[in-house]
C-alpha cells in the first residue's frame, strides 16, 4: 500500500492511491461500465440477450411468475446496496455520465416490471448518495463535507441494516414482492430528498458554507413533509457541528481555526498592527479580517457581530492581554433549532469582547487623556507653548520648505514644551513636527476621499506661491502606540493636521497684523488724522478684528462645542467601534465647520489672509516711508510738525504710499464685501456659518 507521492500530496493529507485504482474496494465498481457493455447499450439497447450475456442461463421470462418473483426479490435486495442482479443491471445514462439507473430483462413479467420500477428510484437514492460519500470523505473537501459524510454513512448503516433484516425474512420465505415494496415505500421519500440535495452539491462541487445553505434551504423547501423535514435538519445539525467549533474559537478566543478555507471571515495576515501609524486607509482594522461573500444563512443577520467579536478579542490579544470568553455548558454552539439559542450566544460574546476591549482602552491606554492632549497641542487649545516655539523659531520658519532643518524645529519644538506649562503634560514627549512639501490647499485635493479635492482638482483658480515657506507647510504629528492607533489611525492624525495648518497659519497672520498694530501705535503720539497713517492704522484694525473673529470663530464656535459633544459621547459608548465613529465624526464636522471641506470659502480666506500678510510686511515701509523722526525743529510750508518726547515725528506726503495703503484697502475691502454674501448663502444649508458671517458682516460694514 504506496501513499500518493504526487506534488499535491506535498500539500495536505490524501487518500492512498489503491483506493483510486481499485475502485472495488470503495463500492465504485459498478460506476465503471465496460466499453462492451457500454457499446451493446448503445447500439443494441437492452435485449433478452444483453441479459443472458451476463452469465444467466436463459432469460427470466422462461420461468412461471412465481419463480421470476422469487428472483426478482433477490436481485431487488441485491440492487438496494447497489449491486447488480442476475437480471437488472446497473447502467449510465446516455449524455449524463454522472448519473445510472436500473434496468430489467424486457421479458420479465410485466406485473414484476412495474413492481421492481418502483423499488429502482431507492436503488439509484443509494447509489448516489454512496458515491457521495466515498467522494467527500477525501481529505481536501473539507470539515463540513467529512461531517456530513459522516452522518450519510450513519444513515446508511440503519438502511443497510434494514435491509439485511428484510433479506433474513427472504430467506425465512417471508417475504413477497408486494412486501418488499410496503417495507422500501417509508424511505422513498427520504431517500428522494437525499439524493436531490446530494446532486445539487456534487454538480456545483459545494463545501463548507455553500453545503450548509443548500441543507437549510432544502429543509426550509420540505416544510410539508414533517419526516423529510426532520431528516434533513438533523443532516444540517451533523454536517454543521464541525463549523460551529471554528465559530467557536473566533468568537471566545479570537482565532481563527479553519485549514480549509470554510470560514465565512477571511484573515489578512499580510497586514500588521504597526501599519496603522502610517496607512492613511486604516487597512488593518478594515481587511485584516473581512467577511467573506459566502455566509451561512442562519448567521447572516449576526455576520457583522460574530466579525466583530472576534476581531475585538484580537485586539486584546495583540496587546500581550490574554483574555477569554467564560464557556458553560449552556453557551456551546451545539444547536441551531428553532430556540435560537445559539444568537443569544453570541450576542453574550460580543458584549463581553466588547466591554472588556473598551475598558483596555479606557482605563490602561488612557484614551480621553491622549485625546486631551492632542487637542492641547494639534488643536491650539494650549497656546503659550506655541507662542514661544513661534518665537524661537521664526528664524528656521521663514525659509523655504526644502531649506528648512526638520530635526533643528524639533530640538526648537522641545524646548518650547520644557520651558512652558506643557512641560506638565506626560505626553508631551509624543509631539513630532514635521514640514509638508505642499499648500493647505494642494494638500487637501490629494485625499481622495474629501470631495473638497475632485473641486479644488477640477476648478484651482487660486494662484500657488512661487516658493512656499515653513510658516505655510509646518505641522506637528503625533506618536500613537498600538491599541491606540485604532482610533487615533493615521487618517485621523491627518485630519487633525489639516485643522493645526489652518489655524496656526491663522495665528502667524493675527501676530504679523499685531506687529503692524504696534508699529502704529509707535507713532499715536502724532496728530496724524486724514493722513494716509491714519488710513493705514484703520484698515489694519479692520484686518486684526477679521482675524480675531475668524480665530474666535474657529475655536470658541467650532473645536470646544464639539469636543464637548464628542466627550459625552464617548463615556457613553458600548464599544469601540462606537467610538472610533463618534471620533471620526468629532473631525468630520471640525473640518466641514472650519470650511476646509468647503473650497469657495476656503480660497476666499486663503485671499484674505494673503492680502493681510502682504499688508503686514509692508507696514514698516509704509511707516517708514511717511513718518521721519528727528530732532525737534519748526516747520514751515506743507510739512507738519510734532513734537514726541525729545524727538519730533515729522509727517511727509508720499504718493506711493498712499497709492499702496489704498490698494491693500480696496484690495482687503473687496475681498471681505464678496465674502459676505457667500456667508449669507451657504448659512442657510450650513447654519454653523451664521456666527461667523455676523462677525464679518460686522467688520465689512464697519468699513
Amino acid at each position: 500500500m504506496e501513499a500518493n507521492s504526487s506534488p499535491a500530496a506535498a500539500a495536505g493529507a490524501v487518500t492512498p492511491r489503491w483506493n483510486v485504482d481499485r475502485p472495488f474496494l470503495t463500492g465504485r465498481f459498478h460506476q465503471e461500465a465496460r466499453v462492451s457493455a457500454q457499446r451493446n447499450s448503445e447500439t443494441k439497447g437492452f435485449s433478452v440477450e444483453s441479459f443472458s450475456s451476463t452469465g444467466a442461463e436463459k432469460a427470466i421470462g422462461c420461468y412461471h411468475a412465481s419463480v421470476q418473483e422469487l428472483i426478482v426479490i433477490d436481485d431487488l435486495l441485491s440492487a438496494l446496496v447497489g449491486i447488480e442482479g442476475r437480471y437488472t443491471s446497473i447502467r449510465r445514462i446516455h449524455g449524463k455520465e454522472d448519473e445510472l439507473t436500473f434496468q430489467v430483462d424486457p421479458s420479465m413479467d410485466l406485473a414484476l416490471q412495474e413492481l421492481a420500477k418502483r423499488i429502482f428510484p431507492l436503488c439509484e437514492s443509494y447509489l448516489l448518495i454512496d458515491q457521495f460519500v466515498e467522494s467527500r470523505s477525501q481529505f481536501k473537501k473539507g470539515l463540513v463535507n467529512h461531517a456530513f459524510a459522516a452522518a450519510l454513512r450513519a444513515l446508511l448503516l440503519d438502511y443497510q441494516a434494514m435491509v439485511a433484516q428484510l433479506e433474513h425474512q427472504f430467506r425465512l420465505c417471508r417475504l413477497s414482492l408486494q412486501g418488499l415494496w410496503f417495507y422500501c415505500q417509508p424511505m422513498i421519500g427520504s431517500m428522494n430528498a437525499l439524493a436531490s440535495v446530494i446532486q445539487k452539491a456534487s454538480s456545483n462541487n459545494y463545501a463548507g458554507v455553500d453545503v450548509l445553505n443548500l441543507l437549510q434551504s432544502q429543509a426550509k423547501a420540505m416544510a410539508g413533509d414533517h419526516v423529510v423535514r426532520t431528516m434533513l435538519e438533523k443532516m444540517a445539525h451533523c454536517a454543521s457541528s464541525a463549523y460551529l467549533e471554528i465559530l467557536e474559537r473566533w468568537l471566545y478566543e479570537g482565532v481563527i481555526d479553519d485549514p480549509y478555507g470554510e470560514f465565512f471571515i477571511a484573515e489578512n495576515r499580510t497586514l500588521q498592527k504597526e501599519s496603522l501609524t502610517h496607512d492613511y486607509d486604516a487597512k488593518y482594522w478594515h481587511q485584516r479580517y473581512s467577511l467573506k461573500d459566502s455566509i451561512p444563512s442562519f448567521l447572516a443577520d449576526v455576520a457583522g457581530t460574530i466579525l466583530t467579536t472576534g476581531k475585538y478579542l484580537n485586539v486584546m490579544r495583540e496587546c500581550g492581554h490574554n483574555v477569554q470568553v467564560r464557556v458553560s455548558e449552556s453557551s456551546k454552539l451545539r444547536n441551531l433549532g428553532s430556540n435560537h439559542q445559539y444568537l443569544e450566544c453570541i450576542k453574550a460574546a460580543y458584549d463581553f469582547a466588547s466591554g472588556e476591549l473598551l475598558n483596555l482602552i479606557r482605563e490602561k491606554y488612557d484614551l480621553m487623556g491622549k485625546l486631551r492632549s492632542i487637542k492641547h497641542y494639534l488643536l491650539l487649545d494650549q497656546g503659550d507653548f506655541l507662542v514661544h516655539f513661534m518665537d524661537i523659531a521664526r528664524e528656521e520658519l521663514t525659509k523655504k520648505a526644502e531649506d528648512i532643518s526638520v530635526e533643528k524645529l524639533q530640538s526648537l519644538l522641545d524646548l518650547a514644551l520644557r520651558s512652558t506649562a506643557a512641560a506638565a503634560d506626560p505626553c508631551h514627549e509624543d509631539l513630532t513636527c514635521c514640514v509638508e512639501r505642499s499648500t493647505l490647499l494642494k494638500r487637501l485635493s490629494t485625499l481622495k476621499d474629501f470631495e473638497i479635492s475632485k473641486t479644488i482638482s477640477a476648478n484651482n483658480d487660486l494662484e500657488e506661491p512661487a516658493s512656499i515657506t515653513g510658516l505655510e507647510t509646518f505641522s506637528l504629528s503625533y506618536k500613537v502606540q498600538w491599541p491606540l492607533s485604532l482610533v487615533l489611525s493615521r487618517k485621523a492624525l491627518t485630519k487633525y493636521q489639516l485643522i493645526f495648518r489652518f489655524l496656526f497659519h491663522c495665528k502667524h497672520v493675527s501676530r504679523q497684523l499685531c506687529g503692524a498694530w504696534q508699529v502704529h501705535q509707535g507713532v499715536r503720539a502724532a496728530n496724524l488724522k486724514g493722513t494716509a497713517v491714519s488710513r493705514s492704522s484703520l484698515l489694519c484694525r479692520s484686518m486684526l478684528k477679521f482675524m480675531n473673529s475668524l480665530l474666535h470663530y474657529l475655536t470658541f464656535e467650532v473645536i470646544e462645542p464639539n469636543w464637548h459633544v464628542m466627550s459625552n459621547r464617548l463615556q457613553s459608548a458600548k464599544s469601540i467601534d462606537e467610538v472610533i465613529q463618534y471620533h471620526d465624526l468629532f473631525l468630520q464636522k471640525c473640518l466641514r465647520e472650519c470650511m476646509l471641506l468647503l473650497p469657495e470659502l476656503l480660497k476666499k480666506m486663503e485671499r484674505l489672509k494673503l492680502i493681510c500678510l502682504q499688508y503686514a510686511a509692508a507696514t514698516q515701509w509704509l511707516i517708514s516711508s511717511s513718518v521721519e523722526i528727528t530732532e525737534p525743529v519748526l516747520g514751515s510750508g506743507r510739512e507738519s510738525v510734532f513734537r514726541s518726547s525729545s524727538k519730533t515725528l515729522k509727517f511727509t506726503e508720499n504718493a506711493t504710499v498712499t497709492d499702496s495703503i489704498l490698494k491693500f484697502e480696496t484690495e482687503f475691502n473687496a475681498e471681505l464685501q464678496s465674502l459676505g454674501p457667500i456667508l449669507s448663502n451657504q448659512s442657510q444649508a450650513e447654519p454653523y456659518l451664521t456666527h461667523l458671517a455676523q462677525w464679518i458682516l460686522g467688520v465689512g460694514n464697519e468699513q
